[in-house]
């Protein structure tokens, strides 16, 4: 039968039905992988009990066989809104500043990364490739070898990577980071991503190889691979939205207004507050442009139980309000503001009707909100973007209006600029990196990782598997397990 591909995430994305729309980039980008191919999608149901958590559930849907686990409010509270969410997220995201550890949620996550292990060893045979997602499972790899399995395991990191001083500020850095050294491929964004964890592990005493680094008796391959989307089912289904009821709506109430469109969560790396500012300042300095421009922020909620998250939602909350007293009138709001998730096709709607699409983080490992947007255009009247040059995207829509999110002026006078761009160059500059995104899309980056995960093994079988999950559809296998 071949080697299968078993994908392990923190949380598994399971379509209510089998048309439901996906949520999540990374959802998105995993489930484009193991789309009509034979393997496993294995993870936290998102389910929370009070029970001890008991064996995997199997479920499958659009010939995707999905392996869940349930998780207890302890491991929610130390492993992921813990270790994960208060430490390892903001110091990957540059924030050591926002840090909160304890040696609690250290245990949890440790603990957590055990019983992912401790479920997933016995379903896994000798020729599977495993695939390990983000930084909630960087210690899974080391679980694995010590359970006994040689199999080729990568690893793929969605956020940035900090460099070596600030990777340092968390405490056990080598017990949790060195984790990653067990894995055969890590997989980063960016070459700036990999050569700071390159640099990390030299810092710590690491030799390079021909091929990769040695670590504490561990060999491993670094390597780049910017995430992408489905480009041009994206472009399809955006011709589609377009003329959905709740695009029309929102036309229609704008009366002939340019529309700003920014669609983040709410995270303090989203750079949500220093948009607003810079929001206000192109209405500071530009008024006719008042009354004739909308900032439509869409921000669903994440993490509220860390403090972090209630705090940046104050903030933003109050600075929407005060632009709108400040600037609005009865006939205008100068900013809309949405807590809510809205489905693919909704969104992919809104993207196509936005003259600016604003994609302005403070730190981001790639964000596939810009490659979305620009996929959604018409490219024969597109929009444009203004993209934070610390993106992860940067590296590749070099032909979007480039910003520094700190420098509120300069990110003022690009907005500014975008709403008066001429349509020609709006085509220059939107045709060539629509032609990257459908030479680099999400099947692609699949292929690229998967390919250099298994290319140095030198079972002739492995390899031709691996090649059969991007070639034809495969016939699925049965459900089981094993």
């Amino acid at each position: 039968m071949g080697p299968r591909l078993i994908i392990v995430s923190n949380r598994v994305a399971v379509p209510e039905t089998p048309r439901a729309p996906l949520a999540g980039g990374m959802a998105v980008a995993v489930k484009a992988a193991l789309k009509n191919r034979r393997g496993l999608w294995f993870g936290w149901s998102g389910k929370v009990t009070d029970e001890p958590v008991g064996e995997p559930q199997a479920v499958e849907v659009n010939k995707i066989t999905y392996v869940l686990i349930d998780l207890s409010k302890n491991d929610i509270q130390e492993y992921y809104n813990g270790l994960a969410n208060s430490v390892l997220w903001p110091i990957l995201h540059y924030r050591v500043d926002l840090q909160e550890y304890s040696r609690a949620d250290a245990s949890g996550y440790m603990r957590v990364n055990r019983m992912f292990a401790d479920r997933l060893s016995p379903l896994i045979r000798d020729d599977d490739v495993v695939w390990v997602h983000d930084y909630h499972l960087m210690l899974l790899g080391r679980e694995l070898r010590s359970r006994g399995h040689r199999n080729t395991i990568g690893f793929f990191l969605h956020t940035p990577c900090a460099p070596p001083d600030i990777l340092q500020a968390l405490p056990h850095h080598r017990a949790i980071l060195g984790g990653l050294a067990y894995y055969n491929l890590v997989g980063f964004q960016t070459d700036n991503d990999r050569d700071n964890f390159a640099h990390y592990l030299t810092s710590q005493g690491a030799t390079q190889t021909r091929s990769g680094y040695e670590f504490e008796g561990q060999k491993v391959r670094l390597g780049a691979f910017p995430v992408s989307i489905e480009t041009k089912a994206y472009m399809r289904l955006a011709r589609n939205a377009g003329r959905s009821a709740m695009v029309a709506l929102v036309r229609e109430s704008l009366s002939g207004n340019r529309l700003v469109l920014g669609v983040d969560r709410l995270d303090y790396s989203k750079g949500i507050p220093d948009r607003i500012r810079a929001f206000e300042r192109l209405l500071e300095n530009n008024p006719e442009w008042r009354g004739r421009v909308t900032l439509l922020q869409v921000t669903p909620k994440s993490r509220s139980e860390i403090r972090q998250y209630g705090e940046i939602e104050t903030e933003v909350t109050g600075m929407i309000g005060k632009v709108n007293g400040r600037f609005g009138d009865a006939a205008w709001t100068p900013i809309r503001y949405v807590n809510r998730s809205y489905s693919r096709t909704v969104l992919a709607g809104l993207y196509r009707a936005a003259d600016v699409g604003m994609v302005t983080p403070l730190r981001d490992g790639m964000n596939l909100v810009a490659k979305e947007y620009l996929a959604a255009q018409d490219p024969g009247d597109p929009g444009v973007l203004v993209l934070s040059q610390f993106a992860g995207a940067a590296k590749e829509l070099d032909a979007a209006l480039i910003v520094n999110p700190h420098e509120t002026d300069a990110v003022a006078a690009a907005l500014k600029r975008a709403l008066e761009m001429p349509l020609e160059e709006r085509r220059e500059r939107h045709a060539p990196m629509l032609q990257h995104l459908l030479e680099n899309d999400i099947k692609k980056w699949a292929e690229d990782y998967l390919a250099t995960l298994v290319g140095g093994q030198p079972a002739r079988s492995l390899m031709a598997g691996i090649r059969a999950f991007f070639g034809a559809p495969s016939e699925q296998a049965p459900l089981s397990l094993r």
